[in-house]
């Protein structure tokens, strides 16, 4: 994982660090070698996925997606009793639970962050103990399916990073998915051209997003069909956001000798800059659902 990951890149924004290998093992070499000057000096950061655990504790969702637009998705998958369904990236895993209330799906859901798949376990043993679901806790980028093919229906949701980008997203996914199968992908565009003074901020490039319709064409050019598409608004923005705000409050107010509290602060007042300050009139987020052909 990159620096940007240790320095406040929301989940979905998580810069595609792996379009290069090369690129990829020498952030890695930089990243290793800057954790252990701070470790000489006593002055570790703070682990990753507590920052995504707090920031996103009253999420049900680790994405901009409201609940009303999430059940209609659902719904309309249609999938049937016993499809299998991959989930790469799975967050809390609310879509494989929901699946599985709706359709008694059989599934596999994969995160990289312990608390995430912590939570995922958890929430299956609430709601859906008899359903044919397990979470595994690895990079999704190294999951391979026993059998290629053989998912009836792929998701990866705003993760479009551990492939490297939303079109090595497309490819990983159309691999492990059976002909006439779903693909269902959520990923950033630029609802306008981004100022020099956003992308520097961010730490990213014009070229990491596309526009809507750019999004649309990658799976097109894939030789995928879009069914469908599902588009975030400035109020799922502001819920996803600035519920972030609101957990880090909770935290800090419940958790006062946490050592951890002034870096976690520093880096959610600097994320709500940023968002406030352009990121919100400059950047999108969709739902594209896709079939194999």
């Amino acid at each position: 994982m990159g620096l940007e990951a240790f320095f406040g890149i929301p989940i979905w924004r998580e810069k595609r660090h792996r379009k290069n290998n090369a690129r990829h093992l020498c952030w890695k070499t930089l990243l290793v070698t800057f954790l252990l000057v701070l470790a000489v000096l006593g002055e570790l950061i703070m682990d990753t996925w507590k920052y995504y655990d707090i920031t996103h504790k009253r999420h049900h969702l680790c994405n901009p997606l409201n609940s009303e637009k999430f059940e209609r998705l659902c719904q309309l998958l249609r999938l049937k009793r016993g499809e299998r369904v991959l989930d790469v990236a799975c967050g809390k895993g609310e879509f494989l639970i929901r699946l599985a209330e709706l359709y008694d799906i059989t599934g596999i859901g994969v995160d990289i962050s312990p608390n995430c798949i912590q939570d995922c376990i958890e929430k299956r043993r609430k709601r859906v103990p008899d359903s044919d679901i397990k979470f595994v806790e690895m990079d999704g980028a190294d999951y391979r399916p026993e059998v290629p093919s053989s998912f009836d229906a792929a998701l990866c949701i705003g993760a479009s990073w551990v492939y490297g980008g939303h079109r090595g997203t497309i490819q990983a996914l159309k691999g492990m998915v059976k002909n006439g199968g779903l693909i269902v992908v959520g990923e950033p565009f630029w609802l306008m051209e981004p100022s020099k003074e956003y992308l520097d901020i961010e730490g990213i490039n014009i070229n990491d997003f596309g526009t809507h319709q750019n999004n649309v064409i990658v799976g097109e050019n894939e030789g995928l069909s879009c069914l469908y598409t599902l588009v975030s608004d400035f109020d799922d923005w502001d819920h996803y956001e600035t519920l972030q705000w609101w957990a880090v409050d909770e935290y800090v107010r419940t958790h006062p000798d946490d050592p951890d509290i002034s870096e976690l602060v520093k880096r959610k007042t600097r994320e709500k800059h940023i968002y406030l300050q352009g990121g919100r009139e400059t950047i999108g987020w969709a739902i594209y659902v896709f079939r194999k052909e």
